[in-house]
């Protein structure tokens, strides 16, 4: 990368070594056990939730620990089996706890280290498992070691982080936040450098060529696992990993630093989850897996999430179904987390722009709802706006082959608040009962507002008046996680896609020791009467898994209604 007078201040070019380095029983209704070969994740049910925005239990209007620990017995009602944490580490908040300015305690808003404590020891009489975000890409520009580092040029905090004397060339290319970040290098006045961020200008990015950095991240991997957490969503994984002196849009990348923090996790709990956001072509997904089992054992299918939006927005499912066998290569242990919402927003930068606009038309008309020009900032109720349709989504989602990834408050169909800015439209407070604030907190004003007004107030949307309700998306969901626990297949197996005459119906068949199951979705409105591969309806018999009733089979058709579904047990 050329600069306009000269080379950054320093550049490390140390690239290291790595260091030395399920099966589920399940059935329905029952709890799952899984033996103790560390592929747990295989075939659990992931939560995510926001410490701060999940229950309030002392009135100062922000979720904390002890909230969390009050809604365990939803959580397991529910049937989650994995609770996955946003950040809970002390920050100034500037990008909702991204901005970590401690990563060795817990944020006073959310309670103690003696809170947490207790919350993780009764998850674990639950069953459940807990992971968190660890944002090692970053640090707030709060945190002591950059403000060391900006003060004193001989501080060994100076080295912590990237610096140029002058603006590189590229200081405009590569930002993660498009039309709200203007660049990726800012200038510190204290410093009289200008230090390089990926992400927002409050979040200075760490120097991972520096030795001691990565000696720090592996400190805080421990120091959690130590605390009883089983493993991390790893943040910004490439970011982590690329060498920003070599470019800013495509740098050079450390990828043995992948298998090394593995081994990290690995050596402190032996079947940690290491779990990777990492938004890749199914390319380079293969190097973050990493050859032999020794990479990610998770990541996130943002490929495939993408095309999925395009074919519920279009009805068009060529290149969703293509998405789903170019990303099918994977190892043994390894495994993909699909989603629907996320906290982010959706992103659909993969698709191009006129497919692109073609979801925008669909799901995020007004430019309100769309976000850094590449992707949609609402909700999937909402956004979907057709019950049906959003039905048949979670029963796909739970249908994909790998682990399924719910988000807080979709399970109930929560809407967004598109006045708060960017990515927060997707965060507020979960609405429990129709009490004020949705029983989120007993405070006169919650620190954010709970949605209160319009289709998806609180009043309206609950979990309290879902549960009542036998017919609510809440029971819908809990069904279908009963449903996805009694075909660990799903998880476990190879797949196969069947081809049908119709265009709108995307069938999978998994196939695991004696077990045999068909899942079929329609991404029509319309009903459709559709033939299937003719061997697999002629050799077997089919149980819908919903009713437990034999499925009717003429003339070698089946019939689905308007965005229908079904899961069917072969016989």
């Amino acid at each position: 990368m050329e600069h306009k007078k000269a080379q950054p201040t320093h550049i490390w070019w140390s690239l290291f070594v790595g260091l030395a380095a399920s099966g589920l029983s399940m059935a329905l209704g029952q709890e799952s056990t899984a033996p103790d070969d560390g592929l747990w994740y295989k075939n659990s049910i992931i939560y995510n939730l926001e410490v701060g925005t999940f229950k309030d239990s002392d009135g100062d209007g922000i979720g904390d620990f002890q909230g969390l620990i009050q809604k365990l017995g939803y959580l397991d009602s529910l049937g989650v089996d994995v609770i996955w944490l946003a950040p809970f580490n002390p920050s100034p908040g500037n990008d909702d706890g991204y901005d970590v300015k401690d990563y060795y305690t817990i944020n006073p808003k959310f309670g103690t280290m003696d809170d947490f404590d207790l919350f993780m020891a009764e998850a674990k009489k639950k069953g459940m498992k807990v992971i968190s975000d660890v944002v090692l890409n970053h640090t707030s520009i709060e945190h002591p070691w950059y403000e060391e580092a900006r003060r004193s040029p001989d501080s060994r905090y100076r080295r912590w982080y990237v610096w140029s004397a002058d603006l590189p060339d590229d200081a405009d290319k590569g930002m993660v936040f498009p039309g709200v970040q203007r660049t990726t290098w800012s200038y510190d006045s204290i410093a009289g450098l200008y230090y390089f961020h990926r992400f927002y200008p409050f979040q200075p990015d760490l120097n991972y060529t520096n030795p001691e950095v990565q000696q720090e991240a592996f400190k805080i991997l421990r120091f959690w696992l130590e605390q009883g957490m089983d493993g991390y969503r790893l943040d910004a994984v490439p970011f982590i990993i690329d060498v920003p002196e070599t470019g800013s849009e495509t740098p050079q990348r450390m990828m043995q630093l992948v298998p090394t923090m593995r081994n990290i996790m690995r050596d402190a709990k032996h079947d940690a989850l290491m779990l990777g956001e990492a938004n890749l072509s199914p390319q380079e997904n293969k190097d973050y897996f990493g050859e032999d089992n020794n990479g990610m054992q998770m990541m996130f299918n943002f490929y495939v999430n993408q095309f999925l939006f395009y074919a519920l927005a279009t009805q068009e499912l060529r290149l969703f179904i293509k998405a789903i066998e170019d990303t099918k290569e994977k190892p043994s242990t390894a495994q993909w987390a699909h989603f629907l919402r996320n906290h982010d927003e959706i992103d659909l930068d993969r698709l191009g722009e006129r497919r692109r606009e073609e979801v925008y038309a669909k799901f995020g008309p007004d430019t309100s709802m769309q976000l850094y020009g590449r992707g949609i900032r609402r909700r999937l109720a909402p956004m979907l706006g057709d019950p049906k349709q959003l039905r048949m989504a979670y029963s796909l989602l739970y249908a994909l082959p790998g682990t399924p990834v719910i988000r807080y408050g979709e399970e109930i169909g929560m809407g967004d608040d598109l006045s708060l800015k960017e990515r927060l439209a997707v965060r507020t407070p979960m609405q429990w009962s129709g009490a004020p604030h949705g029983g989120f907190t007993s405070a006169d004003t919650p620190f954010r507002n709970v949605i209160s007004h319009g289709p998806y107030g609180y009043q309206q949307v609950n979990v309290m008046q879902q549960l009542t309700d036998s017919t609510s998306l809440l029971n819908h969901i809990k069904r279908l996680i009963r449903t996805r626990k009694a075909c660990p297949e799903i998880g476990l197996a190879d797949f196969e896609i069947i081809p049908a005459n119709s265009k709108y119906i995307f069938a999978v068949r998994y196939d695991y020791g004696d077990k045999s199951l068909l899942t079929i979705h329609n991404f029509s409105d319309k009903p459709q009467a559709f033939r299937l591969e003719h061997r697999l309806l002629a050799d077997n018999q089919l149980t819908d898994l919903f009713s437990g009733q034999p499925v009717p089979v003429e003339d070698d058709q089946l019939k689905l209604d308007g965005y229908g579904y079904g899961w069917y047990r072969l016989k």
